[in-house]
């Protein structure tokens, strides 16, 4: 069983990601105005067991739910103490649809998911465009699927958003990804 980590380091490191990768590399054009924003909420679940697990996804949902987008904007769900295997984690992911599509709320809420070992299939192991999907901790985003649909509509080209991701992780290039990862955990 590893050691939990100390008190506030996974919020602190989920904002450096955001700020370094998401918004620093313009990973997601959409992210810097709820960078320091009220309305970016970022909820750590220190759940180890599976129900716990799912108690911590359906409470973030229902919370996202019950607030205005004013107030809730997004949440971002953090797992501190679990999920630490991609596959574990992608399974979960699998049951978090699930539970969405059960409550009634596909289409209206959207999933993306991010962990640090991320790895897309059908890519290279060491492929710089992993780092898209990587955070410092597994990671669930819940996002309002009416908020995203009038950020891509008003985006020049939300199409290419992928691409070009991909063409400026590796054009930084793996050891300057890693060197910057690192550094998230300072």
């Amino acid at each position: 069983m590893q050691r939990p980590p100390p008190p506030g380091a996974v919020e602190r490191h989920t904002r450096a990601w955001l700020a370094d990768f998401v918004v620093g590399l313009n990973l997601c054009p959409f992210a810097r105005p709820l960078l320091s924003s009220p309305a970016l909420r970022i909820r750590v679940s220190a759940a180890r067991q599976p129900a716990d697990l799912q108690r911590d996804f359906l409470h973030a949902l229902d919370e996202l739910q019950a607030a205005p987008e004013s107030a809730i904007a997004t949440t971002l769900l953090v797992f501190s103490d679990a999920l630490a295997s991609f596959e574990d984690y992608l399974d979960f992911v699998d049951q978090a649809q699930y539970l969405l599509e059960q409550a009634g709320l596909d289409g209206i809420v959207q999933l993306a998911s991010f962990h640090p070992d991320y790895r897309f299939a059908g890519e290279a192991e060491d492929a710089a465009s992993h780092y898209s999907n990587r955070a410092p901790w597994p990671t669930l985003h819940l996002l309002r699927e009416d908020m995203v649909t009038r950020l891509v509509t008003s985006h020049p080209d939300p199409e290419g958003i992928p691409a070009a991701n991909i063409e400026q992780l590796e054009h930084l290039g793996r050891k300057a990804l890693e060197a910057r990862w690192l550094a998230l955990f300072r």
